[in-house]
């Protein structure tokens, strides 16, 4: 032995006990030897730390009591001793004590396993002792101890009401428009409301004062029935049952102002769906063509002169609150800056929606407001955009979207009210009016809320429109025709129309869909259109349905390209090494030129060995390029591409473009052996749920 009492092995478990503080009977110390108590530090009731002066801990369970152990002399086990004590409703002192054997080198705890009085402050301290001296008592002056209280009683449910959004009516704020909730509770002692609408977004408030009322802002982004789910939560973290409130935001309101500026031409005001009618300039032009697939039938022209202007004599939209302005544009010339829209102050512009010009050539829309200014996006001199500005009151952000997309980064920004004229094609400067707009411009908007998600998505939207639709059930003088009497493709050698099989066939196989397929051999068999079917610097759309032998997929092979003067803009091949069908979209019209690559595995005859229905999106406004198989996508069937590029060639269905003529000396290879069937051709990009729609005769 070490001269000192060996010790016991650790004892778990308590008891409700005084601790002596004195040496064990029979003790023997080593001669010269002095022992060091033991200390005591860092108390934590339920794992959050007793501080100094703080307010009682509330708790909503018998807490466990720790802290933080030290044995100098490192003499193995020794005693634990906590003691608890509170005032009864008789106003006399109880006390209990816990108390627990075990190695005295780190933090130890004991839960409290005794019962406890509700809503009464509690306090508790801890010493050690090694078996030879205890140590000091942790600190239990005023202010210092440990202090808990034990809350046994959940919250009472909360009450709602709204004067915006009355409970069962339809006579609320509506969509795009901020209101408020108010919460409160019969319990004294609620400090948070926890919420969630229709069971997804959800946040929480607090009140000004322990027990008082909070508000919550809400703005809804559709109609129809919704659900707020309220619960209080008392300062012990105890959480009351929910309450339901159901209450039914109106529809979206109208624009505050509309221009569809699809005037007749000679007009020198644009009439207004709501609002003032705006004054044209000399420079305005009415009878422009509309962007394609919008319910638009004109729109106006722009010349960028000093006279190229509309204005209204009062605001379109108070600024000084949450808004939204839009309009499709089409500038002319992407070389300087422009302005679509803005609101004149006395000296300047409240705010500004248009497109900027940098010193080094390159082009952003913008949206600015005071001193803030969102941008992004790539404006096209002769393309159509939609471009919209909105900023929120409540959050303070201003945003940026076109073509139905958000772009740039959100931007702080503060109010700015102005009782000035609203302008169409020119921006208020301190020298007058400059940025005048050179272009076309459509549909005026300008809203007094928020526009939502799908208003944004709705607004920029362009209805797809089919450009062709091959079924390959028939053909005639080496064609086989567009079943609306569009342009045929032209059939070269080794590319012949397989229709259904009759009696003594000697390729008896059947079509892949409805009548009639187009069979290509592999060796110099294709379709041509011998013209464009799609415009690849725009969105668009192909489908088609490939079947390929698994036997003969021994070399890449495409059924789809389109060529531009050096290179394909797409093709769509089969690559055996992948396993997968691609889409290739070199980023641009130079032999060489790096490739946007898309791929899906699948086998060549398909799924269920009867052919693939592939198709193909590039989204030009949201930047993507998406391949489908069978009606589906994933991760790897997307991409992004930077911007589309215009090509000229023919749609090529059966080879592609190859760089060395890898087929033959002309520089067309990658012919396809198999079947190809219902070719079908879009301006625009469809959606998934349309692309699942692709690929049979009907």
């Amino acid at each position: 032995m070490s001269g000192r009492l060996a010790r016991r092995g650790m004892l778990l478990g308590s008891c409700l006990a005084a601790v002596v503080g004195a040496a064990a009977p029979g003790t023997a110390y080593a001669a010269g030897a002095a022992n060091i108590p033991p200390t005591v530090k860092n108390l934590q009731t339920e794992g959050r730390d007793c501080l100094t002066d703080a307010e009682p801990m509330y708790l909503r369970q018998r807490p466990t009591l720790s802290a933080e152990f030290t044995d100098p002399d490192a003499n193995g086990s020794g005693t634990a001793e906590f003691e608890i004590w509170w005032t009864d409703t008789d106003g006399a002192e109880q006390r209990r004590t816990l108390s627990a054997q075990w190695p005295l080198n780190g933090r130890r705890g004991l839960p409290v396993n005794f019962d406890l009085p509700a809503d009464t402050v509690i306090s508790w301290r801890v010493r050690a002792n090694d078996g030879i001296a205890n140590s000091e008592w942790s600190p239990a002056g005023p202010g210092a101890a440990c202090r808990f209280v034990y809350d046994d009683q959940a919250p009472e449910t909360p009450v709602v009401t709204s004067s915006d959004f009355p409970e069962e009516t339809y006579w609320g704020a509506g969509v795009g428009i901020y209101g408020s909730f108010t919460v409160d509770s019969p319990s004294p002692d609620v400090v948070e409301y926890r919420y969630t609408f229709n069971g997804g977004s959800s946040g929480s408030v607090r009140p000004a004062e322990m027990g008082g009322p909070a508000t919550i802002r809400y703005v809804p982004l559709s109609s129809g029935t919704k659900v707020l789910a309220v619960s209080a939560l008392d300062r012990a973290g105890q959480q009351s049952a929910p309450r339901n409130y159901t209450f039914i935001p109106k529809s979206a309101s109208a624009p505050v102002s509309q221009w569809k500026l699809a005037d007749p031409a000679g007009s020198t005001t644009a009439a207004a769906e709501t609002g003032q009618a705006a004054r044209a300039g000399s420079g305005v032009t009415f009878g422009a063509s509309a962007p394609a697939g919008t319910p638009l039938t004109a729109t106006a022209t722009l010349d960028g002169s000093d006279h190229g202007y509309l204005t209204t004599d009062t605001p379109a939209v108070d600024s000084g609150r949450t808004f939204g302005v839009g309009a499709w544009v089409r500038p002319a010339e992407t070389g300087r800056s422009m302005t679509v829209l803005s609101q004149d102050t006395a000296t300047g512009s409240a705010y500004s929606l248009g497109l900027d010009s940098a010193a080094d050539g390159s082009a952003a829309w913008s949206f600015a407001l005071g001193d803030a200014k969102v941008s992004g996006g790539t404006p096209k001199a002769g393309k159509w955009s939609y471009v919209l500005g909105v900023y929120d009151t409540e959050t303070g952000k201003a945003q940026l979207f076109v073509d139905g997309w958000e772009t740039g980064t959100k931007a702080e920004a503060a109010p700015v009210a102005a009782d000035g004229a609203f302008q169409i094609g020119r921006l208020q400067g301190k020298d007058g009016y400059q940025q005048r707009w050179h272009g076309e411009i459509g549909d005026v908007r300008a809203y007094d809320r928020l526009v939502v998600p799908d208003e944004v998505t709705s607004l920029a939207q362009r209805k797809s429109k089919e450009l062709g639709h091959w079924s390959f059930v028939t053909s005639e003088d080496g064609t086989t025709p567009e079943r609306n009497g569009g342009a045929p493709l032209r059939l070269a050698t080794g590319a012949t129309v397989h229709g259904i099989p009759g009696n003594g066939c000697s390729d008896c196989a059947w079509p892949l869909e409805g009548d009639g397929d187009l069979k290509l051999d592999g060796e110099r068999g294709y379709a041509v259109l011998d013209k464009p079917v799609v415009d690849t610097s725009d969105s668009f759309t192909l489908g088609v349905v490939a079947w390929i032998d698994p036997d003969d997929a021994t070399r890449p092979m495409t059924v789809l390209s389109q060529a531009g003067e050096h290179t394909d803009a797409f093709k769509l091949r089969y690559d055996p090494k992948a396993y997968a069908w691609q889409l290739v979209m070199p980023v641009r019209d130079e032999v060489g030129a790096p490739e946007t690559v898309v791929s899906q595995i699948t086998s060549p005859d398909g799924a269920s060995g009867h052919g693939t229905k592939l198709a193909v999106v590039y989204d030009d406004a949201a930047g993507t390029v998406t391949l489908y198989i069978d009606g589906y996508t994933n991760a790897g069937g997307t991409a992004r591409v930077a911007q589309g590029w215009t090509s000229n060639g023919p749609l090529q269905v059966g080879r592609a473009r190859t760089a060395d003529g890898t087929d033959g000396a002309d520089g067309w290879g990658e012919y396809l052996k198999g079947h190809v069937d219902e070719l079908q051709a879009y301006s625009g990009a469809l959606t998934e749920h349309e692309i699942r729609f692709l690929g049979s005769e009907w």
